[in-house]
């Protein structure tokens, strides 16, 4: 059974090759009918329309602004394609390359153009470049005889160049219109051994013979926006030197670099230009001595090395703006959609009014031209009403939307003016979206970016096609920041722009165009807005982290004596933060706020106060100095307040202003007044002039050691003894001299300036001698006469002699 089965599975499969090479057969010949004169078979009537002969033949896929995806198969590239829009009387090159992708040689190989038939509709544009298969009705036949180009052999995996040139009188074109034009590879290979179609491309080739009725008006962005390159710090000088994050804008500004382009290839442009004031700013600083960090952390710098291209490029752009309009988005390019959906309720709108007014001052300034700041451009051109409302709040009455995002409801068979009443007295400008990404994508490559300007040009002629008796306004609003090969695509495809069909109009013009009463007006609600845009919006952490760094920057700045020196440089930080730049960067982002904040507190914490220990006070009045300290280049202004946390037993002086110059420390000196003995914590708080606490508050405890009353009594009653002993002292001196008593004025004399206490032993030892002198003496000897006189108070006495 199991023999049987797998005989059958065996049949079974050699049946299903059968037909797929018969099919594969049939669907050749008639292929090879159109493609090399050569005469059909009876079965070539049966066979399908659309080739489909396996993967040989797909070629490349063609994706939305030229992108190509290769398979394994053979590839037919353009490269160049001149005129771009041909006339009369000219000669069509087109130019490319040939790669055989398979594993299987091709041998008989020619390369040839196909002319299809007018296209009838901008979705016909779009449908052609997604098809990738050959289709002999749609495709057209090829232009034989001498107008193809012999290849012969070609290897597996080898490539070879082509240039093939025809007159356009030979294309066989006939009413104005997009046609289609494809380049083949045509050949056999050792299984199928007849030629075939093996590998197209597909381009589109614009045809007018003479000049539209009305033209369409077209307006093109051309947008000078970079990344943030600045960071607040500042080098510890008079000059304030800047310091960058890194150094990549001499790249862009240097010859061939991204910037340099746009300015070059922009000046001979019939463009209006769309700039972010803080690129001007940014340059202006690298035209002088600046600072670049160290990448790999630290507090390090090297110095910056642009000082000549900077110099160069703002000399060529003020003078290819000379004469030319001048749009000046808020400064540092604001998130609008991130402000409208998520920092609405953080209080960052107050920055968008300051950055729209930065924005005039900085262009005029740095450029000389006054530009119109009353344009908002959201990312991608992606609106919803809160995002309307949030950009037209700092005054800009125009916002820049794409046509992706404000659709057509009302059934238009043509594409409408750009311009849009929506309410409020604000104008939506909107792009249109298959024009303005039409060089989005890899344009370093000569295919890809012929291909996009091919199909750019196909567009923007369709459009005058719809609506000859219209005139319509056209806005072209592509990427923010366009790569150089982008650049120079977009510069291709407009130098390359007929007068037949299309005539530049500026955007302010395009503004004040007169809406199409049919076109739609109405702004999308907020589930409408992508989806992918909004993973890539600012988190609402973001907005709480600006807020709570605005509010230290507002603090510090009211104790600077010269706030310029900190105040500009961290404004325009707080707006970078909020820069659309940041989509996609999610971590860089996070890290510059980071570093904002962290620098501005640094700055902060270096005027204090000098920590103090415990201290004792003795007596009723005394004085506590406190130690304010400033290790900033500037001085500072502030209030120092002192307070007891027991006023009732130590009270302490009001609060003192205190102005400390750079780089100094200096000393207050607080009164108090003590009530009662013990430990009193004390508190002292640094303040802004407007009384706004500034800094921690610090805390250390007095010891007060008061002298009462009683203690100043005792000491009182002691200096009061002394003086009644020095009375007593005094009085006994006089009446001893009263009394002629000489020996007593001897010893009192011999005991003058003694304690009180010598001189009551003195007078007890003269009321002893006196009662000695009432005994006569007997003595054993005889002595001589001392002239002594009698004490007796009765005054007889008597002289006992011996």
């Amino acid at each position: 059974m199991a023999d049987a089965a797998d005989h059958r599975g065996t049949t079974s499969a050699r049946a299903r090759r059968w037909l797929r090479r018969t099919a594969a057969f049939l669907a050749a010949v008639p292929v090879l009918a159109g493609a090399t004169q050569i005469p059909a078979s009876p079965a070539a009537h049966a066979a399908p329309a659309e080739h489909t002969a396996g993967t040989a033949h797909t070629g490349s896929v063609a994706l939305p602004g030229g992108k190509v995806t290769r398979s394994h198969s053979v590839d037919v590239a353009i490269t160049s394609m001149t005129p771009t829009a041909p006339e009369k009387g000219d000669t069509l090159t087109v130019g490319g390359t040939v790669t055989n992708g398979t594993k299987t040689a091709i041998s008989a190989a020619h390369v040839g153009l196909h002319v299809g038939q007018p296209l009838n509709g901008r979705n016909a544009i779009d449908d052609a470049a997604r098809r990738t298969s050959y289709t002999q009705g749609a495709d057209g036949t090829e232009i034989g005889g001498k107008y193809i180009k012999k290849i012969g052999k070609l290897a597996a995996g080898a490539s070879r160049d082509f240039s093939l040139s025809i007159p356009v009188d030979k294309l066989d074109l006939g009413q104005d219109g997009v046609y289609q034009l494809g380049v083949s590879l045509t050949g056999q290979t050792q299984n199928r051994p007849w030629p075939q179609v093996l590998g197209i491309r597909r381009t589109f080739l614009p045809w007018q013979t003479s000049a539209a009725e009305k033209k369409s008006q077209l307006t093109f962005l051309w947008p000078l926006i970079s990344a943030t390159h600045v960071t607040p710090r500042t080098e510890n000088d008079e000059d304030r030197t800047p310091i960058f994050r890194d150094d990549r804008l001499v790249k862009e500004l240097s010859p061939g670099g991204r910037l340099q382009q746009m300015v070059t290839l922009g000046k001979s442009l019939p463009i209006t230009w769309v700039i972010d004031p803080d690129l001007l700013a940014t340059v202006e600083a690298m035209t002088r001595t600046y600072e670049v960090e160290d990448p790999k952390g630290g507090d390090d710098t090297t110095p910056g090395r642009g000082q000549a291209v900077a110099k160069q490029w703002l000399n060529d752009l003020q003078k290819a703006v000379e004469d030319q309009q001048v749009v000046a988005l808020p400064f540092a390019d604001p998130d609008l959609a991130s402000l409208a959906h998520r920092g609405k309720n953080s209080g960052a709108l107050g920055h968008l009014q300051d950055a729209t007014e930065l924005a005039s001052l900085t262009v005029q300034t740095v450029l000389g031209v006054k530009p119109r700041t009353d344009f908002a451009w959201p990312v991608d051109g992606a609106i919803d009403s809160s995002v309307v409302d949030v950009a037209t709040s700092a005054g800009a009455h125009n916002v820049i939307a794409r046509s992706d995002s404000l659709r057509e409801t009302g059934g238009l068979s043509y594409t409408p003016t750009a311009a849009r009443q929506i309410g409020g007295g604000n104008t939506a400008v909107v792009a249109d979206a298959r024009l303005s990404t039409a060089f989005n994508g890899d344009m370093s490559t000569p295919q890809n970016s012929t291909l996009a300007i091919q199909r750019f040009l196909a567009q923007s002629q369709m459009i005058s096609l719809q609506a000859p008796d219209k005139q319509r306004s056209i806005v072209v609003a592509p990427q923010r920041m366009p790569t150089a090969s982008q650049a120079q695509a977009m510069a291709a495809a407009l130098k390359g722009l007929p007068g037949q069909w299309s005539e530049p109009l500026d955007l302010s013009r395009a503004a004040k165009a007169k809406p199409d009463p049919n076109a739609t007006q109405r702004v999308p609600g907020g589930h409408a807005y992508p989806r992918a845009l909004r993973k890539q919006e600012l988190p609402s952490q973001a907005f709480d982290d600006i807020q709570k760094t605005q509010g230290t920057l507002d603090m510090f700045e009211r104790i600077l004596t010269a706030d310029y020196r900190v105040v500009p440089p961290f404004g325009n930080a707080i707006r970078r933060d909020m820069s659309t730049s940041w989509r996609g960067e999610a971590q860089h982002a996070t890290g510059f706020r980071h570093d904002v904040q962290s620098y501005l507190s640094g700055l902060t914490k270096k005027v204090r106060l000098v920590p103090k220990t415990d201290m004792t006070l003795s007596g009723r009045s005394a004085t506590i100095p406190v130690t304010v300290q400033n290790n900033l280049v500037q001085g500072v202004k502030l209030r120092l307040v002192l307070r007891s946390q027991q006023g009732n037993r130590l009270a302490v002086g009001e609060p003192q202003v205190v102005t400390v110059e750079g780089g100094h420390s200096q000393s207050v000196k607080f009164g108090t007044t003590a009530n009662a003995n013990g430990p009193v914590w004390v508190s002292a708080q640094l303040e802004t002039p407007d009384g706004q606490p500034y800094g921690d508050e610090m805390t250390f405890q007095v010891n007060v050691t008061e002298i009462t009353s009683t203690v100043i009594l005792v000491i009182a009653g002691g200096v009061l003894l002394l003086v009644l002993a020095g009375i007593r002292i005094y009085v006994q001196r006089k009446r001893s001299a009263a009394d002629g008593d000489d020996e007593g004025d001897t010893e009192l004399d011999a005991e003058d300036g003694k304690s009180a206490e010598d001189s009551r032993e003195a007078a007890e030892t003269d009321e002893c001698d006196a009662s000695h002198a009432l005994v006569p003496e007997q003595p054993s000897d005889p002595a001589p006469d001392t002239g002594s006189q009698s004490a007796d108070p009765s005054g007889s006495g008597e002289k006992v002699e011996h």
